[in-house]
């Protein structure tokens, strides 16, 4: 039998992960990015380290997550990849956020918005929006969280549920109010 490709390590990598096995999926995109880096597959290789940082985050390994997402961010910024560096901000915000490093948390959510809205991303940018408003709104920064809270739930053309009420909440709000 063939050694596995490298899409098909990514891809088992993602079964894995999406049932929760997440050490095996660490192995199987540490596999991939291997091949991915020996076939000079730099994009490839940042999706690789974005989700192993991914997975380090979700099990409370920080400094695995910042420097894994990080180095993604750098192969990004140095190909010019605008909406993956985009998104290894918001991922690398979330981590900040999880160290109580909420300056840099709010700087990188700030930047990732400013990013999709340059590319007209208006869904990521309405969920980076949301999550750059919780953020605030922790901080005691109140009215300025609410502010992009509720600019990123008007973007977002897919809903969840709960920001489905939350926008109908504010509508009704803003007519009672105003």
């Amino acid at each position: 039998m063939d050694a596995p490709t490298a899409e098909e390590l990514q891809k088992e990598g993602l079964r894995l992960f999406q049932e929760g096995l997440y050490d095996e999926a660490a192995r199987r995109f540490s596999e991939a990015l291997e091949h991915f880096a020996e076939e000079n597959r730099e994009i490839e290789a940042g999706e690789m380290l974005n989700n192993i940082g991914i997975i380090h985050r979700k099990q409370n390994h920080w400094d695995e997550a910042l420097a894994s997402i990080e180095e993604a961010y750098r192969i990004y910024t140095r190909l010019g990849d605008k909406s993956r560096m985009a998104q290894t901000l918001g991922n690398m915000a979330s981590i900040y956020a999880s160290l109580k490093r909420q300056d840099e948390a709010i700087e990188a959510w700030r930047t990732a918005a400013a990013t999709f809205e340059e590319l007209g991303d208006r869904q990521k940018e309405g969920d980076t929006l949301i999550a750059l408003g919780l953020s605030l709104f922790k901080s005691g920064r109140r009215q300025e969280g609410l502010a992009a809270y509720q600019a990123g739930l008007k973007m977002v053309d897919k809903p969840t549920a709960s920001q489905k009420l939350q926008r109908t909440l504010l509508a009704l709000q803003a007519r009672l109010l105003g």
